[in-house]
């Protein structure tokens, strides 16, 4: 099976090097096992030398891409710094990622790599993951596309696409798994020290109110919200400090946050209640009602929809060490 991992312009090595390393290691855990190396891995560019973290390195491709007539899967790891610059840079690569995908190839994005295989027009009207913090980001550039908040892999149509940061070790685990066996993709989890189970990037969200809008009154209910979170608050009387009538500033509320405003208000508690749980010794119920809440099933509920773990999960794990 032919493995490609394109290197993209404005790309860095932590990013790129995972597939390429992962696919040769699961051809040695195959030998060992007694069963025959099923990859073929190279790196495939627009340029034969293509820099990486700002020219500290230097990736050498085995194919030019537009010299690539087939391959199985090609992967597209992410660029990084301003996204328009690494959309431009790599704009050339665009048309041969679609004419692949029509001849059979797998597609595959990294992180914020989702960016460049969404400029082909293949996850139109489809679903795909990235990066949490880039989500808003990707919305409104492809607003035609589904963004699966808080997913680690989402898989349509032979492409996969994978959630932010070390997210895109788990997709490339569940490719060695899916065109090997999951014996290689266990040994493979445990030599680089990888949960493979991680099926959720949530509890590593950091919510910041989205401001990338025009909407002053609207903003000015987000530092209402924020500002006073632990108060209590209705619909009503957001849409009354905004001077707006109901059903209109619902509307505009979720156009210019994506969040509904109980979407927005339980965000900005759970966040505050995170804060409290890494930073402070108070227990759940102490920082339930600092952050407004004073129902512990409905504390506890909507913390877990949010970050993917309970209260207590989520303490346990990040609390500081006194």
């Amino acid at each position: 099976m032919q493995i490609s991992v394109f290197v993209p312009q404005y790309g860095t090595i932590e990013a790129i090097t995972p597939a390429f390393r992962t696919f040769h290691t699961a051809n040695e855990f195959l030998s060992v096992f007694g069963k025959k190396p099923i990859f073929k891995v190279e790196y495939v560019g627009l340029n034969e030398y293509v820099p990486a973290n700002s020219g500290e390195y230097t990736i050498k491709t085995n194919r030019l891409l537009q010299n690539v007539t087939h391959t199985d899967l090609l992967i597209i790891p992410p660029t990084f710094g301003d996204m328009e610059e690494g959309i431009a840079a790599n704009a050339d690569a665009i048309p041969y990622f679609r004419k692949l995908y029509f001849e059979g190839t797998s597609l595959a994005s990294l992180c914020v790599g989702a960016f460049l295989l969404a400029e082909t027009g293949l996850l139109d009207g489809s679903k795909c993951s990235t990066h949490w913090a880039y989500i808003n980001e990707f919305k409104n550039r492809y607003p035609e596309i589904e963004v699966e908040d808080g997913a680690i892999i989402t898989e349509h149509d032979n492409i996969y696409s994978s959630g932010g940061a070390s997210s895109l070790w788990n997709l490339i685990l569940y490719l060695v798994e899916k065109y090997s066996d999951r014996e290689t993709a266990i040994m493979i989890s445990k030599y680089f020290a990888l949960d493979i189970s991680r099926d959720n990037q949530s509890q590593f969200a950091i919510f910041r109110g989205q401001r990338s809008h025009t909407d002053e009154q609207i903003k000015s209910v987000q530092d209402f919200i924020e500002d006073h979170y632990e108060e209590k608050m209705t619909v009503e009387d957001l849409a009354a400090y905004a001077g707006i009538g109901r059903r209109t500033f619902e509307r505009r509320f979720k156009d210019a946050t994506n969040n509904t405003p109980v979407e927005y208000i339980q965000r900005v508690r759970i966040e505050a209640a995170k804060k409290f749980f890494e930073a402070s010794r108070k227990n759940v119920s102490e920082v339930m009602y600092d952050v407004g809440y004073t129902d512990t099933k409905a504390f506890r509920d909507i913390f877990r929809k949010i970050t993917g773990l309970t209260p207590i999960e989520y303490r346990n794990k990040f609390a500081k060490v006194y």
